[in-house]
């Protein structure tokens, strides 16, 4: 089955700390967990689930979105702290690969600076945290009145979304479309999205002051680091993988031809290469 058409895994409920948090477990051996972007899903991972059988791969809903219920502390430790106690829940107390696209490389980040021997491996996928630039749909959240116009879950602002994800239109299928306005329509899903969006950044851009903290802090750790991107990336522009060659100088590094904001599935076999490779040489 092709990354446009593959079907999410069937998934479940745990309970953590009292919040309900959506996930779904596929393959066996080394566990992996996976961590998707701001106002996205589990179902970004189901292609990469599909090609990694020989690991464990655990995708979780983040707090607050997806099916996931929110937290009252939107900041960026609180979601790391809560995604730990997921760890904790699932009976995972040894080290695991971590895997974080945009939103969810940020979490990666944080946990691994947080409690780095919970994590065996960082790979950071078009991850935010690399720089101030970010796509103008983002910097309006920080705006009064706009972001309501701009967060109105209709047809129009759903597809819209999906396209500018990806590279090529294709992978913005109905079923993807119609699973994002289904998720914009949950109560409240507006408002965590805005309140997330907000701790990360201003209508100026990223904010520099948790990025320069937390980047001091993972390259001052001794975790083996993957970074990959896109060079279509809409959300956050391509040369933000020279800053983390910069930033992180033991991290590997790869960058997707033709590729968009979610490699995981536009470049699904390739990414299943890389990740595969990388953890064959811990």
């Amino acid at each position: 089955m092709s990354s446009k058409e593959a079907t999410t895994p069937p998934t479940e409920f745990i309970d953590v700390a009292g919040r309900a948090v959506h996930y779904t477990a596929t393959g066996s051996g080394p566990p992996v967990l996976l961590l998707h972007g701001l106002d996205r899903s589990l179902a970004d991972w189901a292609p990469l689930q599909a090609a990694l059988p020989d690991h464990r791969l655990i995708a979780i809903d983040v707090p607050g979105f997806g099916r996931s219920q929110p937290l009252p502390d939107c900041r960026l430790a609180s979601l790391a702290g809560h995604v730990e106690r997921v760890l904790d829940r699932l009976g995972l107390a040894s080290a695991v690969h971590v895997v974080g696209n945009s939103l969810g490389g940020a979490i990666a980040m944080q946990l691994t600076a947080h409690a780095p021997t919970r994590v065996s491996s960082l790979t950071l996928l078009n991850s935010a945290g690399f720089g101030r630039e970010v796509t103008w749909a983002l910097r309006i959240l920080d705006l009064p009145l706009l972001w309501r116009l701009l967060l109105r879950p209709d047809e129009g602002n759903a597809q819209l979304t999906e396209r500018f994800l990806f590279r090529d239109p294709d992978f913005a299928t109905p079923e993807r479309i119609a699973a994002a306005l289904a998720l914009a329509r949950r109560e409240g899903a507006a408002r965590t999205l805005r309140h997330v969006a907000r701790e990360l950044g201003t209508w100026r851009g990223v904010r520099s002051s948790w990025r320069t903290k937390l980047l001091a802090e993972v390259s001052a750790l001794d975790t083996p680091t993957l970074v990959v991107w896109g060079t279509h990336d809409r959300i956050f522009p391509a040369r933000h993988l020279i800053n983390a060659a910069s930033t992180l100088p033991r991290a590997r590094t790869h960058l997707f031809p033709r590729t968009g904001h979610l490699p995981q599935i536009e470049r699904t076999e390739e990414t299943a290469a890389l990740l595969s490779s990388f953890w064959n040489d811990l």
